[in-house]
């Protein structure tokens, strides 16, 4: 324990509390400068920023998958799911294998059991298909 200081003067006790507190009062207000000047308000952050401290949770029942060879697609959006599922698995495998293996058309064949050329002209007309399909579905502006 410390020892209580002994005050002999009258007044000696109060010019001592009094110091005390100006002492706390000065640190108190360097700790409170050196938080102003480490610290960002959350108010003057720009978006870019504040997109950085937001998470979105995902849940498996938010996104349909497809498979093809042991690889998974997810498609969070409906019409693109309603979409992609109206293909045949054949072209689906072809898809999923290009865009989510990154496999070319040659690798590609050669799973499916078609030419390259093939495989080739699905994927392109496939493509050009569901883009189609899915911009006569999009409101009108985009």
């Amino acid at each position: 324990m410390g020892t209580i200081p002994r005050f002999s003067r009258p007044g000696q006790f109060d010019r001592y509390c009094k110091l005390v507190l100006e002492h706390e009062a000065i640190d108190y207000l360097r700790k409170m400068d050196s938080l102003r000047v480490r610290h960002i308000s959350l108010g003057i952050l720009p978006q870019k920023e504040m997109d950085k401290l937001s998470t979105v949770d995902s849940y498996p029942s938010d996104s349909h998958v497809f498979t093809s060879h042991g690889c998974d697609l997810h498609i969070n959006n409906e019409l693109v799911a309603d979409a992609f599922a109206s293909l045949s698995a054949q072209t689906q495998s072809i898809l999923i294998l290009r865009f989510v293996l990154d496999l070319g058309d040659a690798e590609i064949g050669s799973l499916v059991g078609m030419s390259r050329s093939a495989v080739q002209r699905r994927r392109k007309k496939t493509l050009d298909e569901l883009r189609n399909k899915l911009t006569a579905l999009m409101p009108k502006g985009g």
